[in-house]
């Protein structure tokens, strides 16, 4: 299992951008895997707490029995359309996939409650003259890697 304090720990700086990417906005979309191999697209919020990622599921909802039949999943920050005339300060957008591991009960509200094994973290982003999509991602068996696309 690589932990998001593990990540942090083997790649600082990257880690930041995609941690500030989603902490921007409290919404996030999470790909999950239907009984039938079809994928869902669900709405999700996120935390870091103690050195894991984390989220919940409401009692009864799809997307937590999916991850309880296959835990795998992909999750995207929640992004904006860059401004023209700026688009260098666009941030980009960050992915992470992994596998949701139940996790301990909170005390909250009922429901499921999930941590994160990640498998892979990518952010996309612009060039600093705005004219390359750079997309970077870091992987545990491989570390930070990037490919510029014009």
């Amino acid at each position: 299992m690589t932990t998001w304090r593990e990540f942090e720990e083997a790649s600082p700086e990257f880690a930041q951008r995609v941690k500030t990417l989603f902490d921007a906005h409290k919404h996030k979309t999470i790909a999950t895997l239907r009984a039938d191999g079809s994928p869902r697209i669900s709405g999700i919020e996120t935390e870091f707490e103690d050195g894991d990622l984390v989220f919940g599921s409401m009692p009864d909802a799809r997307k937590g029995a999916d991850l309880r039949r296959n835990p795998r999943f992909a999750l995207h920050s929640g992004t904006v359309d860059p401004v023209e005339g700026a688009e260098a300060q666009w941030p980009g957008e960050a992915k992470i996939a992994g596998r949701a591991l139940t996790g301990p009960p909170t005390g909250g509200p009922e429901g499921d409650r999930f941590v994160v094994d990640i498998a892979e973290v990518v952010h996309t982003h612009l060039d600093e003259k705005a004219t390359v999509l750079v997309v970077e991602w870091w992987t545990p068996e491989h570390g930070l890697r990037s490919i510029e696309r014009a």
